[in-house]
């Protein structure tokens, strides 16, 4: 018989505890948000644009704020981690781009890369002495097609493809998850890290610049995607759920793009031990944030703060 499909009815009551989630206001972000405020937590929602944020608050019942987060900016991210009170059960890193036209950040990184990996890697580093549950960081399908390429990982002199620069950036998340969870684990440390994917969720995320590239997504949309309120299920089990640090959490459905949420398998590259490492020493060599000291003091790397 099979068990009965895991549905945010499942989640538990948190009680007051705090739960950040990046990229709050809207798509799978705002569905978790919604989801966790509805079980008792104080929800941050850590978002680039304030006014929107402010909207996101006010369309969610329960305990909601929102913080400013441009995580493409590494003194935005300073700035939020330094301003951020209290305890915080648990740091949902959900925010991310797909495939824009090239750009860079604030500090000069590939758009993908330093949004959706470097800017989570130094918030988590920054938050991690608070942080007294998890670490969740949403990944992507495409994780499967990423190849982390050392030498121009921001596309320096590259020429640029946007899914190939996407699918190094979600593989990246996995990675970081992996490496975080190592380091947890090798300091006894009862945070766990854990990841997740939303499979197709027909959210924002898939707007594109031209007419053709947005009638595609608005197609898929209604053939094959499941909406951001189930898209979320993978995050908010992966936030919630009795499963083990480095779990990865999707749809159970054919593909992975749709169901109920289920451990999934990475791909072997997102399970290359060697490989997460040195891409942590690349992130902190990049963001100039590293991990937090074991006696909970943050690290005070060259140029941080």
């Amino acid at each position: 018989m099979n068990p009965h499909p895991w549905t945010s009815a499942d989640l538990p009551e948190f009680a007051g505890d705090t739960i950040i989630v990046t990229g709050g206001n809207s798509g799978i972000g705002f569905e978790a948000a919604r989801a966790l405020a509805g079980r008792g937590a104080h929800v941050v929602l850590a978002v680039r644009d304030a006014m929107r944020g402010a909207d996101a608050v006010a369309s969610i019942a329960g305990s909601v704020e929102a913080r400013r987060l441009d995580l493409a900016d590494l003194a935005s991210v300073r700035e939020f981690a330094a301003g951020f009170p209290g305890d915080i059960h648990a740091l949902i890193n959900n925010a991310g781009i797909m495939a824009p036209p090239r750009s860079r950040t604030a500090d000069g990184f590939e758009a993908q890369f330093g949004t959706n990996h470097l800017g989570h890697f130094a918030l988590t580093n920054l938050l991690l002495p608070q942080v007294s549950g998890r670490v969740v960081t949403v990944a992507s399908l495409a994780h499967r097609g990423g190849r982390i390429d050392f030498a121009d990982p921001n596309w320096v002199t590259r020429k640029y493809r946007r899914w190939e620069a996407y699918g190094q950036s979600k593989l990246a998340n996995l990675l970081f998850t992996l490496e975080l969870q190592r380091r947890l684990e090798a300091e006894g440390s009862p945070v766990i890290a854990t990841a997740a994917h939303p499979g197709w969720a027909a959210t924002n995320l898939q707007k594109s610049e031209n007419p053709l590239g947005t009638a595609l997504a608005k197609l898929a949309n209604r053939l094959i995607s499941q909406d951001a309120a189930s898209g979320t299920l993978p995050t908010l089990f992966a936030a919630s759920a009795d499963i083990a640090g480095g779990s990865y959490v999707g749809p159970a459905g054919r593909g992975e793009l749709k169901g109920s949420p289920v451990l999934v398998k990475r791909s072997e590259a997102a399970t290359d031990r060697e490989v997460a490492a040195r891409l942590w020493t690349l992130s902190e060599e990049l963001t100039g944030v590293t991990y937090p000291e074991r006696n909970g003091r943050r690290s005070t790397s060259a140029g941080q703060r």
